[in-house]
């Protein structure tokens, strides 16, 4: 049960979109210089990342946010050119730090993307959302550029489930209530009021960002939560009701290995804090370092960019 610390974040700290639209954030960020990008890790995205490209730019051109880049993981269905020709920044993601190898998932794109990323606000959006709008962005914004303590904001929202035709008002996002969500309950408790873990929709400044390890596939949203909390408590965490969130949905099969890199992520941190003992049948997904902890991470862009001198590296001929 939701201790009443809990309970009283739950109340103080969750906050609807609508609270936030565009010309708000324009007016507060404006008066405290706080610059915003607005990155889509983005894989086989062509059919939907257009229409989210052209919606963040005109947040763009109204003051609310200053760039969009898209990162893409190699994309064979032209997603690259189509967030390119929308006006995105676009980056293949093994472009961005090549010495450590191989892309790993979802959560080292990410990790990856801090080195390109100029905003003092970073936001992660999901680059397959359907009918997208853009209070996704302005609503995740909202509490850093509007609240006071706040350093990062996660999103949740109701997932319709379609299959066979047929649509059902709940029942998406199964991982996040039939693992996520139970686990962080049972270890976790002081979470266990964050309605939505796995949101692939986060912001946060960049400092924070830069300061958390990340776990480089599906657990990277959780691992997160748990490491900002851990690190700062829940004072400074905001989660925000973005209404309802359609994207395509995985298979059956496709959600055990997300469920077990979820709890192998959980499992980590439970190990570094001495109350787990080492796993020996799996060893869960590798975790990349703290950007901030790296000697070479303001120049880690690799061959393909410069060195803004502001802790970024910027595509040739944009500086």
């Amino acid at each position: 049960m939701p201790s009443s610390t809990t309970e009283r974040w739950a109340k103080a700290r969750t906050f609807h979109h609508s609270l936030y639209p565009a010309e708000r954030i324009a007016a507060a960020r404006a008066e405290r210089e706080l610059s915003v990008s607005v990155c889509l890790p983005a894989r086989e995205c062509a059919r939907t990342v257009g229409e989210i490209v052209d919606a963040l730019l005109a947040l763009r051109d109204a003051g609310a946010i200053d760039e969009v880049v898209v990162v893409d993981a190699a994309s064979a269905d032209g997603t690259a050119a189509v967030a390119e020709r929308g006006g995105a920044v676009v980056w293949q993601q093994d472009e961005l730090m090549p010495s450590y190898g191989p892309v790993l998932g979802k959560g080292d794109a990410m990790w990856r993307a801090l080195s390109v990323l100029r905003g003092k606000l970073l936001c992660f959006m999901d680059a397959d959302t359907e009918n997208f709008s853009a209070h996704f962005a302005t609503g995740l914004l909202g509490p850093l550029v509007c609240e006071q303590g706040v350093s990062f904001v996660k999103a949740f929202y109701r997932r319709p489930f379609v299959q066979g035709g047929v649509s059902e008002a709940e029942g998406g996002g199964r991982v996040n209530h039939l693992t996520a969500r139970p686990a962080l309950a049972l270890f976790y408790p002081q979470l266990s009021e964050v309605r939505q873990p796995l949101a692939g929709e986060v912001a946060a400044r960049r400092e924070l960002l830069e300061g958390l390890p990340f776990a480089t596939g599906y657990g990277v949203e959780i691992a997160m939560l748990i490491d900002v909390w851990r690190g700062g408590g829940l004072e400074g965490i905001a989660q925000v009701d973005l209404d309802v969130h359609r994207n395509r949905h995985q298979p059956l099969s496709a959600l055990t290995p997300m469920a077990l890199e979820v709890l192998a992520t959980i499992a980590r941190r439970l190990e570094w804090e001495g109350r787990l003992r080492a796993l020996d049948t799996y060893d869960g997904p590798v975790e990349r370092p703290p950007l901030a902890s790296l000697e070479e991470a303001v120049h880690a862009a690799g061959p393909s960019a410069d060195y803004n001198g502001a802790g970024a590296a910027v595509p040739r001929g944009s500086a």
